[in-house]
């Protein structure tokens, strides 16, 4: 588990920094769980209780920091390394959804929730035994196989079957 500050968040159609230091950027689309209503301790048969929607979500992450700093809080925390979006689809069951991760139309990421190493309502009832999720709460479920390193301009589409498609630019390599 690690913690995205609120100044990750990216509105859908923004545009990620490429902060200066970093030497690889990558995206990881994700299927992402919004809780509904608050959650501690729950359990695995009960977790989907408390979520009340499902939507997009790219993990961006800077490869050079996670390897160095033993920890992720500054290569997945950076300003605008968590865009999600378009939308919140109400009530939509996270348990075999399509999730497809497209840079400059190709698709580099393709799999199903069903296929992730761990389930919604495992997540779900894990994080809410070590911390009290909170209505409005984002758990990002995993990333499949297929990352690669972004370049400046480059345009990332993140797409989950009944939420729709998220669309993020990279910015210019800051110095």
């Amino acid at each position: 588990m690690f913690l995205k500050p609120p100044s990750a968040v990216l509105d859908p159609g923004g545009t990620v920094r490429y902060p200066a230091g970093v030497e690889r950027l990558d995206p990881e689309g994700e299927v992402a769980l919004v809780i509904g209503r608050r959650a501690s301790g729950v359990s695995p048969e009960e977790a989907l209780d408390y979520v009340a929607g499902v939507t997009a979500f790219d993990d961006m992450s800077a490869r050079n920091w996670q390897k160095s700093d033993g920890q992720w809080a500054r290569a997945k925390g950076f300003d605008t390394f968590a865009p999600f979006g378009p939308y919140v689809a109400l009530g939509l069951s996270p348990l075999d959804l399509a999730l497809e991760l497209r840079v400059n139309g190709e698709t580099r990421q393709r799999a199903r929730s069903s296929q992730m190493h761990f389930g919604p309502a495992f997540l779900v009832s894990h994080v809410s035994r070590h911390m009290t999720l909170e209505p409005g709460d984002v758990i990002a479920t995993g990333t499949p196989a297929g990352i690669a390193p972004l370049e400046p301009g480059d345009q990332v589409e993140v797409e989950v079957e009944g939420v729709g498609v998220l669309r993020h630019s990279i910015g210019a390599r800051e110095s």
